[in-house]
């Protein structure tokens, strides 16, 4: 029979958490409650203490606890509560898992919660979920219910609110246990990053490479798809990269709107997959409406993409030092991988005759990145635009025959 973990504060929160508890029990699953409250003593017993869950959480555990600063507990027991859900999970204890919060409880559970894998079931009830999640989420598959009213007592309200949430983790692992019972036909997973100024580029190589027999996923780069791209890649769940627009990184740089984090491939590097990578769309960096640039961008060069979008154009030193990050970031991949440069146009904008057009820019961005990569990493050059057929090509059996020799390697090393 399934387990579903219950965490949560049982210090502040204890009958709220045996309530949901009960229900899960009664729709036929198995419980094992967790306690994640440090100041005060459980109000309900749990299966695991809050000790033992404090214990994962580092050398410096019983300080920290000791000390009693609210603040400090919530991170250690974020951070322990995720090592031991991990455990759990990955041992095959837990099924599923919930909770209930308000701020210190949401943080702690969601901090959990976004180390375990995609498609393990998850739900957060939380006094926070009808405002900005983002930061409990992440890029995992968290589902968050709005508390209504607070985690306090049990009423006419969140009796209702806690009785669904209870339904709805039980209905996720019924689901994920479902899909663990049918016969294995998934197709070898590639993911793929995409604007809409390499939208043809990427469409013809995903043609191609599920052609071949693999299933692609196309992630927008728009910050928050970068970010769910490397999570997803990170989670070991990836067979294959196709980065042919790494746009974040301008964004990054120089201060737009859509920016993924420093942490911007780094994941293919860390996961030993095969990649390929292009400097797609690096000729521009995103904003808002045109009020919203930064005064200090007064004079620059400008795309207006839509009413809601104003693009800018990246200068030479800009391109020049997105070339050095982008090789450095490469240069640390430890599984086949190639470079391939559309020398013609990194995007639609960017093309001879259109308002982004600048040789200069675009050769500092070619040349830096020629200067740093390791002498070993293949860079294909191309007089091709990057949304030219033959281009998309190029990637396409560039990662394909990386596949083939990785796939080749892992057979002889069994």
């Amino acid at each position: 029979m399934p387990t579903i973990a219950v965490l949560g504060t049982f210090d502040t929160k204890g009958p709220e958490h045996a309530f949901v508890a009960g229900a899960i029990r009664a729709g036929g699953f198995t419980t094992l409650l967790i306690d994640v409250g440090c100041l005060e003593a459980p109000t309900i017993r749990p299966d695991v203490s809050a000790d033992t869950v404090a214990a994962h959480g580092g050398d410096e555990w019983r300080a920290i606890l000791a000390r009693r600063d609210r603040g400090e507990c919530v991170t250690l027991m974020g951070r322990a509560a995720a090592k031991l859900l991990t455990d759990f999970a990955a041992s095959g204890k837990i099924h599923g898992v919930i909770s209930l919060g308000g701020g210190g409880g949401t943080a702690i559970a969601t901090a959990a919660m976004r180390a375990l894998p995609i498609g393990f079931p998850k739900v957060m009830v939380s006094t926070l979920a009808s405002g900005n999640i983002a930061p409990y989420v992440g890029t995992v598959d968290i589902v968050m219910i709005p508390a209504i009213v607070d985690v306090a007592g049990i009423n006419r309200i969140s009796r209702a609110v806690f009785e669904n949430a209870a339904g709805a983790i039980c209905g996720m692992v019924n689901a994920a246990e479902n899909r663990r019972q049918q016969p294995a036909t998934d197709k070898p997973l590639i993911v793929a990053s995409m604007f809409g100024n390499t939208t043809a580029c990427v469409t013809e190589a995903r043609r191609i490479v599920e052609a071949a027999g693999y299933e692609v996923l196309v992630f927008a780069a728009t910050g928050a798809g970068g970010r769910a791209m490397e999570s997803l890649i990170a989670s070991g769940m990836v067979a294959g990269v196709l980065d042919i627009t790494t746009t974040e990184w301008a964004d990054e740089l120089v201060g737009g709107v859509l920016t993924a984090g420093r942490e911007r491939l780094d994941a293919a590097a860390k996961a030993g997959v095969p990649a390929i990578v292009t400097p797609g769309c690096l000729d521009m960096v995103n904003f808002g409406e045109p009020s919203t640039v930064p005064a200090k961008f007064a004079g620059r060069t400008f795309y207006h993409h839509n009413a809601q979008v104003t693009l800018m154009r990246t200068t030479p030193a800009e391109c020049a030092e997105l070339g050095r990050i982008l090789a450095e970031k490469i240069n640390r991949y430890t599984a086949s991988v190639t470079v391939l440069l559309p020398r013609r146009a990194i995007s639609i904008i960017c093309a001879p005759g259109q308002p982004f057009h600048d040789p200069a820019a675009d050769e500092a961005l070619f040349g830096a990145l020629r200067t740093h990569l390791r002498p070993d990493i293949p860079v294909v050059d191309t007089d091709l635009e990057i949304n030219d057929p033959v281009f998309a090509r190029a990637c396409a059996d560039s990662l394909l025959a990386h596949l083939e020799n990785n796939n080749i390697t892992n057979h002889q090393s069994v």
